[in-house]
């Protein structure tokens, strides 16, 4: 292996776990009802598609909206199982989620994935774009 290819190896590393670590973050940041913390790791122009509602466009409509969800909700999300596809300083990935809720005082439950697109700003990524897929479970 050439120093070139150790050099490539090495960055894709870091770019994989990078972009896994933004996932775990933005999962903290919405346990922790961080609005802006989770806001920071999207881009200017960034979409939230919650798949039950239209998509939230920009990070002044994401700011505002998580704000609202975060004043009468509770959720603890759970992110395993990344599978990531880097393409220089753009990526795909799938971030499986397990969610436990409380939506306006109703206690709910459910799993899904996120389908995501990364882009590197700078030496961070962030995120662009999330699709949240869900199937919500029967309370018992």
């Amino acid at each position: 292996m050439t120093e070139s290819d150790r050099e490539a190896s090495l960055q894709r590393l870091l770019d994989l776990e990078a972009i896994r670590d933004l996932a775990r973050r933005y999962a903290h940041c919405v346990w922790q009802k961080d609005s802006a913390g989770a806001i920071a790791l999207f881009t200017d122009d960034a979409v939230m598609d919650t798949g039950d509602r239209p998509p939230i466009v920009g990070r002044a409509a994401l700011l505002q909206s998580y704000a609202d969800m975060f004043a009468i909700s509770d959720f603890r999300p759970f992110v395993h199982n990344h599978v990531i596809e880097i393409d220089g300083d753009r990526a795909e990935g799938t971030c499986y989620l397990d969610l436990r809720s409380v939506i306006e005082g109703k206690a709910m439950a459910g799993h899904g994935f996120y389908k995501d697109r990364y882009v590197r700003v700078g030496a961070s990524w962030k995120f662009t774009y999330r699709l949240r897929n869900m199937v919500e479970l029967p309370q018992l």
